[in-house]
């Protein structure tokens, strides 16, 4: 596939453009390993189980697709990420002031 091809198919006019798409599509890739590592560790466990990489994905997953969104200018896909990134930092914040307690 040539690349004007490519661009056509992506709707995308210049290389950076390009780049931009490519990053929003590993942002939506590092967001998606999140639902896989907990599918995997649940299986494991045969139960359903919250492991602290599904909230270190989802804050890498969630940073770079806030970045793609705000290249964007789609205020809908800001705050949705934005609020996002708010949460998995809450929880990972619980999780660790836990271990500290424990500790």
């Amino acid at each position: 596939m040539n690349v004007p091809a490519l661009w056509s198919m992506l709707h995308v006019n210049s290389w950076e453009e390009f780049v931009w798409v490519l990053t929003g599509f590993m942002g939506q890739m590092l967001f998606t390993m999140r639902f896989l590592v907990q599918w995997i560790s649940s299986e494991r466990a045969n139960r359903s189980v919250m492991p602290v990489a599904f909230w270190y994905f989802s804050i890498l997953g969630g940073v770079v697709l806030l970045s793609y969104a705000l290249w964007r200018r789609d205020p809908v896909f800001v705050l949705g990420q934005a609020s996002g990134l708010f949460i998995y930092a809450r929880n990972l914040w619980l999780i660790h002031a836990e271990r500290r307690q424990h500790a």
